[in-house]
């Protein structure tokens, strides 16, 4: 398991080691990132669909994500308003600034279900017998976390200030502490080793990730279990953020966890202003890195 653990973590780092100057090369880059996102989703709900006994299994599966989500949100909430307390931020709203389509936002946090669910539809109906199904999804996955590493290199980012921002550090740290510990407080509850759970746990919202990484080791139900956390991580990040980021950021900041960086910095961008930025692209580079490794390191206890 450590082995495959370290295959699979490998090229997010051999990606960020090169240094790439043709704008048109990282405009494909970026768009083969897309496409693979949605991809591997498909491959995700195919796995699913193809699995004994799904239908039977989805009332469980729906009990195991709710509690999972709101014990998270939970733990997360109140470590982030801890360190709210403790290190607090006032953010700059810019009037000029045309804010993010709420509603645009939305919908595109609807397309990963989307692709799940045409995956499943796919699994159960029309190619429940597809062989190497979790050999693509793995490849797909390796494949995906090399370019992924290539855009974090090739973003303009330094490694070194991203690290020292002593507010993205500390939102990213009190988020992947209050999920872990929310791991180990509800392991019980659960039909999972306390590692696996923890892994479980280690997404800080980068779905593509998680449910493939959990599917290949705990099986697709826990796979879709994982898929479901984080993707609704993100919607519900979505709804809080224009909601608090102005009296307290950094719960809005640190709940979208690694989407941070990307898919919810607009709306972070809009209503918190450009102080918030900075913050916000710390916290998610950092916990974008930190899923992968977790996840691996707990996958192969």
């Amino acid at each position: 398991m450590l082995t495959d653990a370290l295959l699979i973590l490998a090229p997010l780092f051999l990606g960020f080691l090169f240094t790439l100057r043709q704008p048109a090369l990282l405009s494909v880059i970026h768009h083969s990132v897309d496409a693979l996102v949605y991809f591997i989703l498909a491959i995700l709900g195919l796995g699913l669909g193809q699995m004994e006994g799904l239908w039977g299994q989805l009332g469980a599966m729906a009990g195991q994500v709710l509690g999972l989500v709101t014990a998270l949100l939970f733990a997360n909430m109140l470590a982030l308003w801890g360190w709210h307390r403790w290190q607090p931020m006032r953010p700059e709203v810019d009037d000029t600034v045309t804010p993010a389509s709420y509603g645009r936002l939305f919908m595109a946090a609807l397309k990963p279900l989307a692709a799940v669910v045409a995956g499943v539809v796919m699994g159960a109906l029309i190619l429940p017998d597809l062989p190497l199904v979790d050999e693509v999804a793995t490849g797909a996955l390796m494949l995906l976390l090399f370019l992924i590493g290539l855009q974090l290199r090739n973003a303009g980012l330094s490694l070194r200030r991203l690290l020292m921002n002593r507010q993205g550090l500390g939102i990213a740290v009190m988020l992947m502490l209050s999920s872990l510990l929310c791991g180990v407080l509800i392991a019980p509850f659960y039909e999972l080793s306390l590692p696996q759970m923890l892994a479980l746990t280690s997404g800080f919202g980068w779905y593509s990730l998680s449910g493939i990484v959990i599917g290949d080791a705990l099986g697709p139900a826990w796979g879709g279990v994982a898929f479901l956390n984080d993707v609704l991580r993100e919607i519900i990040a979505l709804a809080v953020i224009p909601l608090v980021i102005t009296a307290r950021p950094a719960l809005a900041i640190g709940y979208g966890g690694a989407t941070s960086m990307d898919f919810t910095l607009p709306i972070i961008r809009s209503s918190g202003g450009l102080r918030c930025v900075p913050v916000a692209i710390a916290s998610g580079f950092i916990l974008s890195f930190a899923a992968p490794v977790l996840m691996g390191l707990f996958l192969s206890l």
